[in-house]
Parts: structure tokens; sequence; C-alpha cells
């Protein structure tokens, strides 16, 4: 709750009030005293009419007395005038508010006023009634005298009743002029004093403020501004000093602070930049241990290390071998070359996956730290090394000094690792995949082989065991036939084996299929004799690399087919690259019919169609007696790669 007068506005609205209540208090006592002088005037009017009436009195019976006129005609008339002095004589003294008609609250004016009361009840009024009573003319005229001087007497004391009167209107009139000249010095003095106040009160804080912001604007921090009151301004002093304080406080440190933010963002900048390094020769191809040695060199030489070493974990035994090491001696290696999960310092930070720091000066129930204090080393440190929360390393940092790591450099050094470990384990998965692209080659091979190769030599076996019985039989012609017979079976077994060198020799260099394509019809028309050509149409993306190896394998591989069962004179083949990839081989041979003879049943097309197959493309074969071969080779757009 906010106490009397302590705001501005309390204080302003207190001013104004006490001005107002003191210029109502002066007005309403002009008021006043104006309103009894106009009351005081009503008096005197009225008392000047009672004189005359007086009089009007003393002639209306004189002149009925000596005249003798219509006696209640005059009775009535008097009596009306003595009901008009009456009431008159009654406003006179009891007030009219309404007029305003009142007398002076004077104790020596109610005097006369109620002298005069008395002289009209006992002695005047007296009088008039025995006029009107008598009709003696001697009673009446004796009677007349009486009232002549009492009349006088009255008129007297009327006449001192309005210079009582009119002395206390004098007054009250040199009242009202000195009131209303208290105003106009009450009018003068409130300006002045208004004027002080609102300087007090308003301007001289205001302006001191002013004077403390154009310091402060110039510089000049250490300046204060005095707090004088409780109100608004004292409150807006309180706050501009606190903020002078605070500004001086952050001017006098701000070198410092500066100095701090600019280390905090060269440690960033550092972060960033073996980030960046780190990450950038992380995706260079090169070997598990190439990669972990230049990761654990650039470790060292960021984080002052003496030491380091990289640990893989094998999943299947749980044990921890050690990959490489910097600035280890060869015991140590022989020593630590492989432990288990859980045992010594690096195997129980492994087992619980997180990073652990060790000061190896400070007692242990642990046995094996030794082997790093013997090593000169004061403080290791155990990262894990982690692909998708999965465990597969550690690394380690030693320090021949006490070494503590802040939050964002353990952060740092965790964000590295796991870079690390996806960078292990994408060397790994591209092991795997030449080790089953090998393994994929291979079968294929075999498959060829047998296909090809063996079924001529299964042939040429038997040709061999004819050519036998021929001979112990002593039959010339069909010895003649076998030999024939065998070397046909040679001549097309030697000719499988140049296809087969040729085809794994074949390589599409730089993604150009079509050149490749290119090559191989012209080779197989050289040694063929069948017309071969190459239609090319649209323009749309090449295929990875090793998808075009396999596009051209099937190429050579339908071409194989042509100069081995179809007898045809030529051979085309479309390469079509509108929306999707379209590869065609067509002949002009004898065909077959592929609804009775399944597609498969024919050398080397099960091949064909299991390399289709690896590289996620649908191999057709549309065949009719008479009228050739066609290969289709689709490839959707979910397969094409820029090369």
């Amino acid at each position: 709750m906010i106490k009397p007068f302590r705001t501005l506005s309390s204080k302003l609205v207190g001013i104004l009030l006490a001005f107002f209540c003191i210029a109502l208090t002066a007005i309403s006592l002009t008021l006043y005293v104006s309103w009894q002088l106009e009351g005081g005037a009503a008096a005197i009017n009225d008392a000047g009419s009672e004189r005359m009436r007086s009089y009007r009195l003393a002639y209306l019976l004189t002149y009925n007395i000596h005249f003798e006129l219509d006696q209640l005609s005059m009775e009535s008339e008097l009596h009306r005038e003595i009901a008009a002095f009456e009431k008159t004589l009654n406003d006179l003294e009891q007030g009219d508010p309404s007029r305003p008609l009142l007398l002076p609250k004077d104790e020596g004016v109610r005097r006369q006023m109620a002298n005069l009361r008395l002289e009209w009840q006992g002695h005047i009024r007296p009088l008039l009634e025995g006029v009107l009573a008598s009709r003696d003319p001697e009673v009446r005229q004796l009677l007349l005298k009486e009232i002549r001087l009492a009349v006088e007497n009255f008129v007297g004391m009327v006449n001192g009743l309005v210079l009582s009167v009119e002395r206390d209107n004098a007054y009250k009139t040199s009242l009202l002029r000195s009131i209303q000249l208290g105003l106009v010095i009450l009018a003068m003095l409130g300006t002045v004093t208004l004027i002080f106040l609102m300087y007090l009160l308003i301007i001289r804080p205001s302006t001191k403020l002013l004077e403390g912001i154009q310091r402060m604007s110039g510089g000049d921090f250490g300046v204060r501004v005095p707090v004088e009151s409780r109100d608004e301004f004292g409150k807006l002093a309180l706050g501009f000093n606190q903020m002078a304080d605070h500004l001086e406080g952050l001017y006098t440190t701000l070198e410092q602070r500066v100095e701090v933010k600019t280390h905090s963002l060269e440690e960033k900048n550092q972060e960033l930049a073996l980030l960046y390094e780190i990450t950038a020769f992380l995706n260079e191809p090169a070997s598990v241990e190439e990669i972990c040695r230049r990761f654990i060199l650039r470790l060292m030489a960021q984080f002052d290390a003496q030491g380091g070493a990289v640990r893989l974990v094998d999943a299947e035994s749980q044990k921890i071998h050690l990959v490489v090491t910097e600035g280890l001696s060869e015991v140590f290696v022989a020593k630590e070359s492989c432990i288990k999960m859980g045992e010594c310092l690096c195997g129980g930070a492994a087992s619980t996956q997180m990073p652990a720091f060790f000061d190896l000066h400070q007692p242990t129930e642990l046995r094996l730290m030794y082997n790093c204090r013997d090593e000169g080393y004061r403080t290791v440190s155990v990262f894990t090394i982690q692909v998708k929360k999965r465990l597969i390393g550690i690394f380690n940092l030693y320090f021949h000094k006490a070494r503590s790591f802040s939050p964002m450099e353990v952060q740092l050094l965790d964000t590295v690792g796991q870079h690390l470990g996806a960078a292990i384990e994408g060397q790994r998965l591209v092991s795997r995949e030449k080790e089953m692209a090998i393994s994929e080659e291979r079968n294929l091979l075999a498959q060829e082989l047998h296909d090809s190769i063996a079924q001529g030599l299964a042939f040429l076996n038997i040709q061999v065991q004819m050519l036998e019985d021929s001979l112990r039989k002593g039959n010339e012609r069909e010895v003649t036939e076998g030999l024939a017979h065998i070397r046909e079976g040679v001549q097309e077994s030697y000719d499988d084996v140049r296809e087969l060198l040729v085809h794994f020799r074949t390589r599409v260099h730089q993604s150009d299929l079509e050149g490749a394509i290119r090559g191989a019809l012209e080779k197989f028309e050289g040694q063929t004799g069948i017309k071969a050509t190459l239609k090319i149409t649209g323009e749309g993306a090449k295929l990875d690399p090793s998808n075009e190896t396999q596009v051209l394998h099937i190429v050579q591989e339908a071409l194989s087919n042509v100069r081995k069962h179809a007898a045809a004179s030529a051979v085309m083949v479309e390469v079509s690259r509108n929306g999707e990839c379209i590869i065609l081989v067509r002949d002009n041979g004898r065909g077959f019919n592929s609804e009775l003879q399944p597609g498969d049943s024919h050398v080397g097309i099960s091949i064909m169609k299991e390399r289709a197959h690896r590289i996620g493309g649908l191999l057709e074969i549309l065949s009719t007696p008479g009228a050739g071969t066609e290969v289709r080779l689709t490839l959707n757009k979910s397969y094409k790669e820029a090369a």
C-alpha cells in the first residue's frame, strides 16, 4: 500500500486540494459578507418604510378628526396600515433569508429593535386603538397630541436603528474589501508557492536526472543522482544510480570479459577446427589402423597429451585389443595388447561405456594401472568409441602431469569418438561389401565355367570314349567323325575361355557405358563376322559405375548366346534413357518358342537374370521361332545414380 504523500501524484493532489480549500473558504466568506450586506441594506430600507408609515398613521388620524370623514372607511384604512406596520416590524425582527432581509447580530442593534417593538406594542398601538375607539372629540384631541409626540419619539428610535445598521454595513463593506484584497494577495502567493513547489517536486529532480544522463552519455559512469524523496522521482533517481552502478561495473570489467569471451571463442574455433579436420580425414579412404593413428595423433596435439592409444572391442570374445599406440613402450604394448572387458582402468571404463579419468598418484585397489605408472604417466583418460550407442572400442590420452577435463572437452572427445566409430564401421562395411562382391563374382565365374567349359569338357570326354571304342573296332569312318567332333568341341571350349577372359578383363572406364558396349560390339563383330550395331536414344542420368559393369556383362552374355545358338547374321544393341534405362539386345537368328522352352534352360540366361536382380533390374527374354530373339533389361529410376 502506498503511504500518504510518498508519491508525486499524492503530493500534487494534496497541494492543489489545500489551495482549493483556501480559495473556497475565502470565496465563501466573501459571499457570506456580501449576503449580510444585502440583508442589512434591506433592513435599512424596511426601517425607513416604518418611519414613513408612522407619519402616515399620524396623518390619517389628524385628517379624520379635523374633517370628520367616513368613520368606517377610515378605520379600515388605519387597520391596514397598522397590519402592514406590524408585518414590516416582524420582518425586521425575525429576518427573511429569501430576500435576503436580516439585521446585524450586533447586541446594540438587537436591543434597539427590542425597544422599537416595546414602544410599538406598549405605547403607540394602544394610543391608535384608543383614538379609534373614542367618540369624544376632546379625548380624541388629547390622544392625537400624545400620538404625535410618541410618533416623533418612535421615528427617532427608528433613525437610531438605521444608523446602527449603516455603521455595521460600513464595517462589513470594509471587511469585504479586506477579504477581496486578501484573495488577490493569496492568488499571488499561491502562484509563487505553486511555482516553487513545482520546481522542488518536478523541475529540479528532472534537471538532475537529465544532467546525470548527459554526463553518463559523455562516458562519466561514476555520476550519481541524490535521492531526496520517496516519490516517483526518488525511485527514478534510485534506479538511475543502480543502472550507473551496473554500467560502471560492466565498463570496468569490459576488458576482462572481452578477454574471457575471446578465449572462449578461440577454444570454440579450435574445437570446430578439430572436428572439421577429424571429419575430413575420417572420410578419406584408408585402413582402420591408419585412421586410428591419425586420429590419436591429432588429439594428442590438441590436448597436449604425451601418449595415446586406440583399442577395439571384439564383440564375440568381449576382449579389448590394442590397435594403435603413440608414446608407449613395447613393454606396455605387450602387457596390454589384449585385455578383458572390466579388467584394469580401460576395461572398467569400457564395461560402463562412460568416460573415465584417473590420477595415478591417488590410492586405489586396481593392480593393472601400474603399467601406466611405470610409463611415467600420472593422468589416464578413457573415452568410448560408439556407433549407434553400441560400443566398438575406446581410446586413451596419457599425461605426465595432473590433467582435468572440462564438460565441454568431455563432450568434444565423446563426439569425435562417435565420428571415429562411424568411420571404423564404414570401413568394415566397405570391406564386407568387397568380400561379398568378390564372392558373388566367384560364384558367377564358377557358374559360367560349369555352364560352358565344364559342359564342353564333358562332351569331349564322351567323344574320346567313343573314339577309343571306334579304334578298337577299327571303324575308320567313326574315328574320322569322332576326331571332327573333338576338334569342334576343343574349338568351342577355346572360344568360351577367350570369351570369359574378355568378359572379366572388360571394365567401364569413366562411366562410359556406351563406349564400353561399342567396343564389345566391335570385338564381337571381328571374332564372329556377325554385323553388330549400337543405337542410343535419350539423355538421362548415368548409372552407378558398379551397375554399369553388371550391365556390360549382361550385354556380353547376350552376345555370347547369339554366337552360340542364334545362327544370326546381324545383332543390334539399343540403349534408351527416356525416363528409365532400357537396354535391348536384338538378333535376326532362328529364335525359339519361349513359352515351350523356358529361358533359364539356355546357357548363361540364369547368370544374366542374377546380375539384373543384383542391380535391381528386370530381365525379359522375348523370342519367336524364325523371328529372332530380344533380350530386354529394364532399370528403374531408383537404381540410377549420377556418376
